[in-house]
């Protein structure tokens, strides 16, 4: 018997919106109201507001919290305080991912969102190696969160919001406010590339939050996880399960910047031979040169051979072309080279490009 796909506080607004749901880590999710392509414009363009309810939040506290995280994520956690996130990772012995996530910095604890499909894995590897002195809470069931994100969210936050913290918030900042009358804690952090915050809030208000968002003067556009999908390979941000996994590591994935090689996480001796002896393989980014959609599975070539595989592909609403990203032969992986795609039989030309495929640091740093 299948099991059951999870439902987040929101479900029943997605179904009154007339959303098209779909199955995605185990949860019933939006993948879009109206068109990816709309949703996807209005974030570029004006304001989207996201249901990311089914992520996991997991809360570590105690005296030993921080040399606890410090030990168990590649990111140096000690160059944040209270009131700032960072993006880390979570690896094995070996260096393979278990999980990429934001840890918030709160003033007595710290807070891990996690990937759904990853909040169990997570949470057990925590607990499965923590001393005395850290205690670990998976708050997932009572958190809903929400993303609004593009260039107009401070114009949809500012009416709802108690102080103008919030509005002033740099990358990566967070604060503890309220949104519409409801306790939340509100961060500069977001997966499209766009500037925007991620509202964490109480589970059981998550509607009030959502309708509030909603009925100003300024609406977002609702948005689902296609749209969600195409900003982020825009962006060239990895997706677990597809740039990332237990199979990869940090430095194959281009992500040697959110790990302290010298600060003795788990996994740190695979990666820091890596980093200096180079690896086999290398993440990379890619826009097709001649119509086409790639899709994850497709092959890379190079004067004929196959020489990698497509994670994730897509045609980009902001460039009306094809893109995506793969990993391939380290001598090969660098922008300008030119590769072959195999789209359902069909060779098409593409040419590897940096990340990100979509240049929005003017909004980004608003």
């Amino acid at each position: 018997m299948a099991t059951a796909l999870a439902r987040t506080p929101l479900h029943e607004r997605h179904l009154a919106a007339g959303a098209r749901l779909g199955g995605f880590a185990g949860w019933e999710m939006p993948l879009f109201y109206t068109s990816p392509r709309h949703e996807h414009r209005a974030v570029r363009e004006q304001a989207g507001l996201f249901d990311i309810s089914h992520m996991g939040q997991i809360e570590v506290s105690g005296p030993a919290a921080r040399d606890y995280l410090q030990r168990m994520l590649t990111n140096n956690l000690r160059a944040i305080g209270p009131g700032q996130a960072q993006y880390t990772l979570m690896c094995q012995e070996d260096g393979g991912i278990i999980d990429d996530l934001i840890v918030y910095a709160l003033l007595d604890r710290f807070l891990l969102v996690v990937n759904a499909a990853n909040t169990a894995a997570g949470r057990e590897w925590l607990v499965s190696r923590a001393p005395e002195g850290v205690e670990i809470v998976d708050r997932s069931d009572e958190i809903a969160m929400l993303a609004l994100q593009g260039p107009r969210y401070k114009e949809v936050l500012a009416p709802l919001v108690r102080t103008p913290a919030p509005l002033g918030l740099a990358y990566f900042e967070l604060t503890e406010d309220e949104v519409a009358g409801v306790p939340a804690f509100i961060a500069r952090t977001g997966y499209t590339g766009e500037p925007g915050v991620e509202i964490l809030c109480p589970a059981g208000e998550a509607v009030r939050v959502w309708d509030a968002l909603r009925g100003g003067e300024v609406a977002p556009v609702l948005c689902g996880l296609v749209a969600r999908d195409t900003l982020r390979t825009e962006m060239g941000y990895p997706l677990y399960g597809h740039e990332l996994s237990r199979e990869r590591t940090p430095i194959e994935a281009g992500l040697a910047w959110a790990c302290d090689l010298e600060g003795g996480f788990v996994g740190d001796e695979v990666c820091r031979r890596q980093a200096a002896e180079g690896v086999r393989e290398r993440l990379a980014a890619f826009v097709l040169t001649e119509p086409g959609i790639p899709r994850p599975g497709c092959a890379l070539l190079h004067e004929g051979r196959v020489v990698g595989q497509a994670t994730s592909g897509t045609l980009s609403p902001t460039l009306g072309i094809g893109i995506g990203m793969g990993y391939l032969e380290s001598a090969l992986a660098e922008p300008g080279v030119e590769i072959a795609v195999d789209v359902r039989g069909k060779l098409k030309g593409a040419r590897l490009a940096r990340r990100p495929l979509v240049d929005t640091s003017p909004r980004k740093g608003d």
